[in-house]
């Protein structure tokens, strides 16, 4: 099947298969390694799901993070017309474009690669690596061991960032996407919700990797939200970070470091109308905005 721009045909791009990474991977010289968390999607059903769960539209710019051998890259260039993918190995950076090229030659002049660690790039450098343009949509099999560092340096460089699906450890997914007073719920649960809407959109089985990971993994969409807060973000993060270091503690006992004692961390708690007897977990990113916004007024 194929589809048409500009009135031309377009054939689909060739996904690869177990097979296909092996060859690339062996041409390379290029041995997976945990530490920069390369575990490869090897089947065609899992990388068109992905696409297809995202809601792309042809006019996105689409970030991907660790786009490896290809895989995911050559669905997304079957969806949209430009793909901005970030490569911290210069091996495989190096040789997606011939990959591409080989096997969607009528969308190789879709994708553009950045060679760069994800965690310290720069809207500036991305907006200038995709051509001028701001990205619009975050799509990645993002690697298990920086996952949310990630996701949240990305979030907070790119507001132009419309929507996203990530692939991430499944406990992390759980972690994204859980619900205020639950046991998954913690500091990456409140701090996405700064930026997006987050829910969990699938299972990913292990199987569907090579190599194969000691864990199955998670998708989670993204909806861009507005900043709940016209506070700092950074000093909401703060708040947070100091209420999940000890999760049994209590706001007070939590706060109170930060606060000079537990009696002003106490009189800041009521102020914002929060419960100091509560506990991290039982709080919602506009809970933490709010506290924050006392602090700042009583300290």
């Amino acid at each position: 099947m194929s589809s048409e721009v500009d009135g031309a045909a377009v054939s689909p791009p060739a996904l690869l298969g177990a097979a296909d990474l092996r060859g690339l991977a062996d041409r390379l010289g290029l041995r997976p390694t945990k530490r920069l968390g390369q575990n490869f999607v090897h089947d065609a059903n899992t990388v068109r799901r992905i696409v297809a769960t995202a809601g792309l539209v042809a006019d996105d710019v689409v970030l991907e993070v660790g786009p490896g051998l290809g895989s995911l890259t050559l669905a997304l260039l079957g969806a949209v017309d430009t793909v901005l993918a970030v490569e911290v190995d210069p091996r495989l950076a190096g040789a997606l474009p011939a990959t591409v090229a080989d096997r969607a030659p009528d969308r190789a002049e879709g994708l553009r690669v950045y060679h760069a660690d994800a965690l310290q790039v720069r809207r500036a450098e991305l907006v200038e690596a995709a051509g001028g343009r701001e990205p619009t949509a975050l799509v990645a099999n993002l690697p298990y061991n920086v996952g949310v560092p990630v996701l949240l340096h990305l979030l907070a460089e790119l507001p132009s960032l419309r929507r996203g699906l990530v692939m991430v450890q499944a406990e992390v997914a759980d972690r994204l996407t859980a619900a205020q007073g639950t046991r998954s719920y913690g500091a990456p649960s409140v701090k996405v919700a700064w930026f997006a809407q987050a829910r969990r959109a699938g299972q990913v089985p292990r199987a569907v990797f090579w190599p194969v990971p000691n864990v199955d993994s998670g998708l989670v969409a993204l909806n861009a939200r507005p900043a709940p807060s016209m506070e700092s973000r950074e000093q909401v993060f703060a708040l947070i970070d100091a209420a999940f270091a000890q999760r049994r503690k209590t706001l007070r006992a939590a706060l109170a470091t930060a606060a000079g004692s537990a009696a002003t961390a106490e009189r800041i708690l009521r102020a914002a109308g929060v419960d100091p007897g509560l506990r991290g977990e039982q709080l919602t990113i506009d809970d933490f905005a709010r506290i924050n916004r006392e602090w700042r007024r009583l300290q």
